[in-house]
Order: C-alpha cells, then structure tokens, then sequence
C-alpha cells in the first residue's frame, strides 16, 4: 500500500543572526505541519559583542534573509527576526523598524524576538520580572532600557557577563542555574534573554519549581511567529503556550 504523502507544510520564515546555533531547538516547538527554512544575516566582527548587536540591529541586515525564506518557492507566511540583543539594543522605535523592513522585504507579517517578548509578557499579564542573561553590561544595561521603555519593571537582572563569540557554549546546567539564581520573590515571572542560550527542557520543570512562568527567547519568538498565523506551539507544560 503506497502511503498517503507528507503531511502539507506552512512555511515560517526565520530570519537568523549569522551565529545562530539553535536550529534544532526552534524545531521542537513546530507541530508535525509546520517547516522552518532559516536564513542568517551577513556576518559581522566578533571582536566586540556591543558593536555586533548594534550592527545586528541595522534593519538593512534583514532584507537578503527575508526575502529569501518569503519569496517563492518557499513563500513563508510570517518572517522571525531570532536575534534577542540585535532587536532591542535600539529601543522601541529601532525593534518597530526591523518589522517594518521584513514587511517591506516581502514579509506577509514579521515578528521579532524582543517584540514576541513583550507580546508574551502581555498575555501572562507579567509588569514585574526578573531577567536573567549572559551579556555584558553594556548590552544588558540596553535590554533593561527596552523592556523599561516599554513599560515593564525589573526588579531584578543577573548575566554571567560573556562575550558573544562564546554563548553558544553555555550547557543546560549553567542556564538552570542562571535562572534559579536570578528569580526575585516580587517577580510575576521570569524572563530568559537570548537565542544562543539552550532552554526547552527547562522551561516546564522550572516553572513548577519556582511558581511562575518563565518566558525564553527562543519560546517567545516561535511562540509569537505561530500565534501570528494562527498556529499553536508544541512543548508539554510550558505556561506560555497555553495563550
């Protein structure tokens, strides 16, 4: 009996950093009928991690990638900027400008990592949270602005204070501690920046052990991406992904 083909695909768009590395972790929040075609943006200098998130932060960066995961064949019908620091190191006004050059690049609709954040934070009704992060200060003072300006109070921010180039390094054991460590008591939850940081397994377990939600960068970008076409994310236990 010949079997009845793969199951239709809708298209989702990821527009990458170029040092993105957690492909496959995008993967596991995509039900059986969605496929992910990334494209990364050119590279830039690792030398200094505060120029590369401003340089990432350049909406033309985003027009080659976009219209590379939106235009036929592959047609996808949102396009997700997957870079936390390079969407809001310039602010609000700069995190609606790379939207803006994804939908004119050819986007359907476009989402980035820092505004799926917010979006998250809105749903769970979060206004005070504790952030945890791996940056340097300049960046983290940055991403402590964005979330400021946008109305929302951090009682509290811990990184371990890394340079770009070596993030991707960081193992699970290292994120749960971050996280564990950074909670505060006051927080309604608990926000996970940037996209090289591993976080899937540990989003559920550490949501019962702390009592709050915890929102990652990765979770929230595809989160948002699928809400934005009327898809719902897969991952067991994950307070976000019950909106």
């Amino acid at each position: 009996m010949i079997p009845a083909g793969p199951v239709r695909q809708t298209a989702v768009g990821v527009v990458a950093s170029f040092d993105f590395t957690r492909d496959r972790e995008l993967w596991r929040w995509a039900p059986p009928d969605i496929s992910l075609y990334v494209s990364r943006t050119d590279a830039v200098s690792l030398a200094d991690s505060f120029e590369l998130v401003s340089r990432l932060n350049d909406p033309t960066m985003l027009t080659r990638p976009t219209r590379e995961v939106t235009r036929v064949p592959i047609g996808a019908r949102v396009a997700f900027y997957c870079c936390t620091a390079g969407s809001f190191v310039g602010g609000l006004e700069r995190e609606r400008a790379l939207r803006a050059a994804m939908i004119d690049a050819g986007a359907p609709r476009a989402v980035t990592t820092s505004g799926a954040v917010l979006d998250a934070l809105g749903v769970l009704g979060a206004r005070r949270i504790a952030v945890v992060h791996p940056y340097v200060d300049p960046i983290a003072d940055k991403l402590v602005d964005f979330l400021t300006e946008a109305g929302i109070d951090v009682l509290s921010s811990r990184g371990l204070g890394l340079e770009s180039r070596v993030v991707g390094a960081v193992d699970y054991a290292t994120t749960a501690g971050l996280i564990t460590d950074g909670d505060h008591p006051d927080a309604d939850a608990i926000f996970v920046s940037c996209t090289l940081l591993p976080t899937y397994d540990l989003i559920a377990p550490l949501e019962r052990r702390l009592g709050k939600p915890i929102i990652t960068a990765n979770q929230a970008g595809v989160w948002a991406a699928f809400r934005a076409i009327g898809v719902k994310a897969e991952g067991a236990g994950q307070e976000l992904l019950r909106y």
